[in-house]
């Protein structure tokens, strides 16, 4: 096929030798299957920000780091070098997670590089070698659909454990490889410990994996896995061989309202410090 004008970079840096066909356009993302010497990759393309149709939501950009305090002042601005800023934040926020959970043993497509705005990396295939399908074109047996949802529990353990929330989890961006489920597509991928608003996107995401694989095994619809695995979390008690019963148990005890808005003014003092020590700075 044609050479991809976004690919043309990686052919002259020796990167792909050829584009073979577009396996996917998503709506952050063309996906193209290339050759690297004797192997088979893939090649994200990633869409122009406005080309895209998934929005980079101030709910999974909280608390991103940027490179120096010039660049965070231009991205909340919304200057042309802040969105430019802001769209290489989130690009670089898939590559990174991606390199830390590959690291931590998570089932996700092995990065190789990422140059140019493409990010090279490993494609997915099924028993066959073909391309894997989603999970939400295959369909379950009762038995496969809990062999699945329990693995897919357990793969956000790990990411849990590395920090990571994936944000946007669904039957739509997990693929069926030949060893079993693989998670892609990880740029609104959150930091667990930096993000008020990660427990909710981890139930979310837990949520939509239960919903899905209810369909065919409709006894997960009454467990929950979400806030079980965020209160492991939580309470330091998270680890890669942590078992789960899927029941967790709501505290009745009550709020000690002080110790919290304690907590609140110490992090709101903590904060202005910040942002007088980053003043004096520049």
């Amino acid at each position: 096929m044609k050479t991809p004008k976004r690919l043309e970079p990686l052919i002259e840096d020796g990167l792909v030798d050829t584009v073979i066909r577009q396996l996917m356009s998503g709506k952050e993302a063309m996906v193209f299957v290339v050759r690297c010497g004797e192997e088979i990759r893939c090649a994200k393309v990633y869409k122009e920000a406005n080309k895209r149709s998934f929005r980079q939501a101030v709910d999974y950009t909280e608390n991103r780091k940027t490179k120096n305090s010039r660049q965070a002042r231009a991205m909340a601005k919304g200057t042309r070098y802040g969105r430019k800023a802001q769209e290489e934040a989130w690009q670089n926020a898939e590559v990174d997670a991606l390199y830390r959970l590959a690291a931590a043993g998570v089932r996700v497509p092995k990065p190789y590089n990422f140059h140019e705005g493409v990010l090279l990396m490993e494609l997915v295939t099924d028993a066959q070698g073909d391309a894997a399908p989603r999970l939400n074109d295959v369909e379950f047996s009762a038995e496969q659909a809990r062999a699945h949802h329990h693995t897919l529990m357990m793969e956000v353990v790990r990411m849990l454990c590395a920090g990571i929330i994936h944000g946007d989890l669904s039957e739509y961006n997990i693929l069926v490889g030949a060893d079993g489920p693989v998670i892609i597509d990880l740029p609104q991928a959150v930091d667990a410990a930096g993000n008020n608003h990660a427990s909710s996107m981890l139930e979310r995401d837990v949520g939509n994996l239960t919903a899905y694989f209810g369909r065919f095994a409709p006894e997960l619809l009454s467990t929950d896995y979400g806030k079980e695995i965020w209160s492991l979390f939580e309470h330091g008690e998270l680890h890669p061989e942590v078992v789960l019963t899927g029941h967790f148990e709501r505290s009745t005890e009550a709020v000690d309202l002080d110790s919290v808005m304690r907590e609140i003014d110490d992090a709101r003092a903590e904060e202005a410090a910040r942002r007088l020590r980053l003043l004096a700075a520049e």
